[in-house]
């Protein structure tokens, strides 16, 4: 026996895309910039320092002594000298007029006066410790700075932006189809 049958056969349909891209230009320039830096304003105040030395006293000690102070000093010993000559004399004087007392004032004021004092000798040229005086004073420095800021001028260019949109074209490459058969089917069953 014999199964009567439909055959369906189909076919897809098929479809072609035609796609064209879109294209797009982006142009960016660059910027335009600018930029200035004033200089920093500087202000530097310097007061030297100041070293001060006196070798007066050590000079003096190497009997190197200034022409004031040495008269000074003559002139002092002179006056000592003087005072000195004076007592001497009017002792003397006393002596010789008390002459009547004895002894030989004479020979013993002669004796004096011949002798002279005993002359000593040292290393004059060492001066004493301590005897060159310093007086230091240091330098100030005074530093003002101050800093300027930079002037910035900057212009932006806009973007250059072209677009060409794209298409999609869509055709039928095949159609569909759809077949039907019928198998083992008598027209006389039928009925």
């Amino acid at each position: 026996m014999q199964i009567p049958q439909i055959r369906l056969q189909s076919t897809p349909m098929k479809i072609g895309l035609n796609i064209e891209q879109p294209v797009q230009q982006i142009e960016q320039k660059a910027a335009v910039q600018s930029i200035e830096q004033p200089q920093a304003n500087l202000e530097i105040q310097t007061t030297p320092g100041k070293l001060m030395i006196d070798q007066s006293q050590a000079r003096e000690d190497m009997d190197l002594k200034s022409l004031s102070r040495r008269v000074d000093e003559f002139a002092q010993q002179g006056y000592q000298d003087w005072l000195a000559g004076m007592a001497r004399r009017a002792q003397q004087g006393t002596e010789l007029r008390h002459i009547e007392n004895g002894g030989n004032p004479l020979a013993e004021q002669a004796k004096q006066n011949s002798k002279g004092n005993e002359k000593q000798f040292n290393l004059g040229w060492i001066p004493s410790p301590s005897s060159v005086k310093l007086d230091y004073q240091p330098a100030e420095v005074k530093i003002e700075a101050s800093a300027q800021k930079p002037i910035i001028d900057a212009q932006i260019n806009r973007a250059n932006h072209t677009c060409t949109p794209g298409s999609v074209d869509v055709e039928i490459l095949q159609k569909n189809a759809l077949d039907i058969d019928f198998i083992n089917l008598f027209p006389e069953e039928i009925g």
